[in-house]
């Protein structure tokens, strides 16, 4: 099976198209998640979409905006609040998990199989076959 991140931007029109794809895949659609993180001078927040894998194929898709919008326990946002009513509208209850910044990581691509490290581990996702 591959799972693989695909980076969206961090800015409303990248939130708005990550709950377009929540909403016109929901028969695919597993988890809403969202990252924490205590960068050097803000906390932030990644908004995630992890999709169920295909059946064929076994690609597991994980939508993601990276660290760009602000930690809704420390600054309530409008960002955060489209992701909730999405989340609202399906169903689903979003997961929270606090993880290390990606800026400790030389390379994107070592910070994503860190987080695919622990959605494994925390059985959000399936092991690697």
């Amino acid at each position: 099976m591959i799972q693989r991140f695909i980076e969206l931007g961090e800015g409303f029109s990248d939130i708005y198209e990550l709950a377009a794809l929540a909403e016109h895949n929901r028969d695919r659609l597993k988890h809403m998640m969202a990252f924490h993180t205590d960068m050097k001078d803000r906390v932030v927040t990644s908004l995630a979409v992890v999709m169920e894998p295909t059946t064929e194929g076994g690609f597991q898709a994980i939508y993601i905006c990276r660290e760009g919008v602000p930690n809704p326990h420390t600054l309530p946002n409008k960002r955060y609040s489209l992701f909730e009513e999405t989340a609202g509208r399906l169903g689903k209850t979003i997961i929270e998990m606090d993880v290390k910044p990606s800026t400790l990581y030389p390379e994107k691509a070592l910070y994503y199989q860190h987080l695919i490290a622990i959605l494994r581990l925390n059985h959000y996702i399936p092991p690697l076959q």
